[in-house]
């Protein structure tokens, strides 16, 4: 099964590049995907019908990074953006905002893809 979630680009504040150059997540990554993300993540602030959607993922989820002592996991999905393969990343944190996306890749998407902030983005997320 897939889903499409649609949003627009916006440039976060670093966070998710925080987390992602970690080792231990690196690891999982690679381990539960197949490929070394790229440092740093793209984000979208989905539409009102794709933030609906995006529950479906959260109680649908198979694939998890297990956090390290004192950090959060999170719940990933494999996806693609165009015909480029990527996973969405939901991190397990409490209060974060439903309306909002992260996508890792292998690359960096935003320049692969020639994405600015505004532009929509329609992310197929398999199930």
């Amino acid at each position: 099964m897939k889903i499409e979630l649609s949003g627009r680009v916006f440039t976060g504040q670093g966070e998710g590049r925080k987390y992602i150059v970690r080792p231990w997540v690196k690891r999982e990554i690679e381990e539960k995907l197949g490929f070394t993300p790229y440092a740093g993540t793209l984000n979208l602030r989905l539409s009102k019908e794709s933030e609906q959607q995006r529950s479906l993922l959260e109680k649908s989820a198979f694939l998890k990074v297990c956090a390290a002592e004192g950090c959060c996991s999170g719940l990933i999905f494999k996806a693609s953006i165009s015909a480029q393969d990527c996973a969405v990343v939901i991190p397990e944190v409490e209060g974060y905002p439903k309306d909002v996306l992260e996508i890792i890749a292998w690359t960096n998407l935003r320049e692969r893809l020639q994405l600015r902030d505004g532009d929509e983005v329609t992310v197929t997320v398999d199930l």
